[in-house]
């Protein structure tokens, strides 16, 4: 009795093994779930762009995601399809569909060891598609665009986790240092990046049909992987996104109120994401394209999105392309400047240097493209805060600020508005004048007095004399208020005396 029993738990072990053999010639079906991750391996024989396309990167896919392949377990043949020039014409979009669907099914690729065959097959069977996407001149049916979606949200859709980092990074400006995270399936994930991004510049594929399959939850996939730590990553999504925007002109709103829900989401939430700058590099494009007069949807989102994007302490790693994008709002309708130059005052920083350069540098390049009228609504309080940082001990915020002055735009709006702006200046430009301990930021200093003292002479004495009444009453108030406190001093000295004089007796 034993032994058959054990004969019978042999057979069904043996049975288990046949049914866990590796998939290969003789094993055509694969079912493989949508939820796992699709990759390729390393070894890719063309180069589809000057990035490295075989370095091993960090894993960022949930495993337990369902939503890359709609339609649960996808069963196809993992051998390889005949090539697209073994067809004729009229049969290329079947095959290409069947190469799509193939395409569809996600690997392990956290484990390099597992389905070599599988992931290279379908390596190659991408390659194809790519060349095929590049080359043909038929026009994609409406069947084809369906599956070719499917195959790429599979792929590229997935969850992603950040990797653990110390609460310090926002609070650096050493980020540009740090060695961002890879993604260990890169080189499958470049080759599908690139096949989307070619099947969009494709006049075969007709707007009109794909933009029933490129939707709105599509276009919101695709910038939630903006937030990827692959730099390579959202590269690719930048071109492909600025690819969707001129192509699908309906679109457009939606993508432009997505971008403005991340921003609000970074500011006032998190002050964590990683395709802030990319994101910042479409709109300036975007921008740059909007027809005058500008709508008044567009103001607010200059108000309420990117001038606030000043606030983060992560700044440095957009601020060139917020600069970029804040002045061409600027140079589109000059009637913003006023707004820009009060928001920037509005959070500006009161303890961080290195952001007051660039504030300031902002600030010079917003200058150059505002005119009279704007530039006197908010010259007093703008002015008012250069005089501080006129007075700064960090000598680059003093040096940077002086060199407006080297300015010939921003020089000739002071000029002719010196009767309000010299008086509120020249008490920084006195002190500098007289105890600032750089040398540079001194010389600058006489520099710019001199300008003023040439310019307008009876102007400049008055201020001069204005100043040296101001210096005497805080003289005298000093003098009254070092009095105040030695006359105290001498009171607490006589009672604590008398008190010493009672406890002796």
């Amino acid at each position: 009795m034993i032994k058959q029993i054990l004969n019978k738990v042999s057979r069904k072990q043996s049975k288990f093994s046949k049914n866990q053999e590796p998939l290969d010639a003789q094993n055509p079906n694969l079912t493989c779930s949508g939820s796992k991750r699709s990759d390729l391996t390393g070894g890719n024989s063309r180069k589809l762009s000057s990035s490295d396309i075989s370095a091993p990167l960090n894993p960022r896919f949930n495993p337990n995601d369902t939503n890359s392949r709609k339609g649960g377990h996808v069963s196809v043949s993992y051998e390889s399809l005949p090539s697209f020039r073994d067809v004729p014409s009229s049969e290329k979009q079947n095959l290409f569909i069947k190469k799509v669907i193939m395409c569809s099914v996600n690997f392990d690729f956290t484990d390099p060891t597992k389905n070599l065959k599988e992931k290279e097959i379908k390596r190659q069977t991408l390659l194809e598609l790519v060349d095929f996407v590049a080359s043909n001149n038929v026009k994609f049916t409406e069947s084809v665009i369906h599956e070719f979606v499917k195959m790429v949200s599979a792929n590229l859709f997935r969850e992603l986790t950040p990797q653990p980092r110390d609460c310090k990074i926002l609070q650096s400006y050493d980020l540009e240092e740090e060695e961002p995270s890879m993604d260990l399936s890169w080189p499958h994930l470049q080759i599908v990046y690139e096949l989307l991004l070619r099947f969009i510049a494709s006049p075969e594929a007709d707007a009109k049909i794909a933009k029933k399959f490129i939707d709105h939850y599509f276009v919101l996939k695709l910038l939630d992987l903006f937030d990827s730590e692959d730099p390579r990553e959202r590269e690719y999504l930048k071109t492909i996104l600025h690819r969707v925007y001129g192509k699908f002109m309906v679109h457009r709103p939606f993508i432009r109120k997505t971008i403005n829900n991340i921003f609000y989401r970074f500011v006032l939430e998190t002050e964590k994401h990683n395709g802030i700058a990319e994101l910042l590099e479409i709109l300036g494009s975007i921008v740059n394209g909007f027809a005058l007069p500008l709508k008044e949807e567009h103001k607010l989102f200059l108000s309420r999105a990117l001038i606030p994007l000043h606030k983060p302490k992560s700044l440095m790693m957009y601020h060139q392309q917020l600069s970029y994008c804040i002045t061409q709002f600027v140079e589109k309708d000059c009637k913003l400047a006023d707004m820009v130059i009060r928001g920037l005052l509005k959070y500006w920083p009161v303890t961080n240097s290195s952001k007051e350069i660039m504030f300031l540098g902002e600030l010079e390049e917003v200058l150059e493209a505002t005119q009279q009228p704007q530039f006197h609504r908010c010259m007093v309080p703008l002015f008012k805060q250069i005089a501080r940082c006129l007075n700064s001990l960090h000598f680059q915020v003093a040096e940077r600020a002086l060199f407006f002055w080297n300015n010939d735009h921003i020089e000739s709006l002071i000029r002719q508005n010196r009767k309000v702006i010299l008086p509120i200046i020249f008490p920084a430009l006195e002190r500098n004048g007289r105890y600032h301990w750089n040398q540079a930021v001194h010389s600058l200093t006489l520099n710019v007095r001199k300008i003023f003292f040439d310019l307008d002479p009876e102007l400049f004495n008055e201020c001069l004399l204005n100043f040296q009444e101001e210096e005497a009453k805080e003289e005298k108030i000093q003098s009254r208020r070092e009095s105040t406190w030695k006359h105290l001093e001498e009171i607490a000295a006589d009672k604590a005396s008398s008190n010493e004089a009672v406890l002796v007796n």
